[in-house]
């Protein structure tokens, strides 16, 4: 049985454009669906292949970390193509990671923007080929979720999920994140979380 409040740690990116040189990220620890207890923040290069470091050391170096139990990623992919190694994440916090997706990512299509932007294409579709089996599940919104996950098994993973749902469709810590990265951002809040 999962604790109601368990400290997740929620991390989405800011809005950028092209000819940006680096992102905000932002993390936002909750407990459960309810209390905010933190906020982390770090920078990624766009396009760059920083994610995952980045995001190690910013949790490493909370305060916040002993208190944590999952960390929950809305998308393996920030600052456009820099992608998160979510298994050498885990490794490096220690901690589970669930990614969280709206829908079904379109792979072939993901793949053939790699081919056509990258030169080091083959590295980043690992990268995303390691990630592990995109899985689908009804919340208790009744909405699917797609997820993917590290460190722990799907039925805990999904009870998680389901735990740290507050009003919205989408886990209340990566909800947080997505508005206050915007809000840093553009001055405001906007945008579907």
């Amino acid at each position: 049985m999962i604790k109601k409040e368990i400290r997740i740690l929620g991390i989405d990116d800011g809005p950028f454009s092209r000819n940006q040189k680096e992102v905000i990220v932002v993390g936002v620890v909750i407990r459960g669906n309810s209390w905010i207890d933190g906020i982390l923040r770090t920078y990624v290069k766009v396009d760059g292949l920083d994610a995952t470091k980045k995001i190690a050391e910013m949790v490493n170096k909370s305060n916040h970390k002993k208190q944590l139990k999952v960390v929950m990623l809305d998308g393996i992919t920030l600052g456009g193509f820099n992608l998160v190694d979510i298994k050498e994440l885990h490794e490096k916090i220690e901690l589970p990671i669930i990614v969280i997706n709206r829908k079904m990512p379109d792979l072939k299509k993901v793949r053939e923007a790699l081919e056509k932007h990258f030169k080091d294409f083959k590295k980043r579709w690992k990268i995303i080929q390691n990630a592990g089996e995109i899985k689908k599940f009804i919340s208790i919104k009744n909405k699917p979720i797609f997820y993917q996950v590290v460190g722990m098994d799907d039925e805990k993973a999904k009870e998680i999920i389901n735990l740290s749902i507050g009003k919205s469709d989408i886990p209340e810590a990566l909800r947080i994140a997505h508005l206050i990265a915007t809000g840093i951002v553009l001055g405001e809040s906007r945008g579907r979380a």
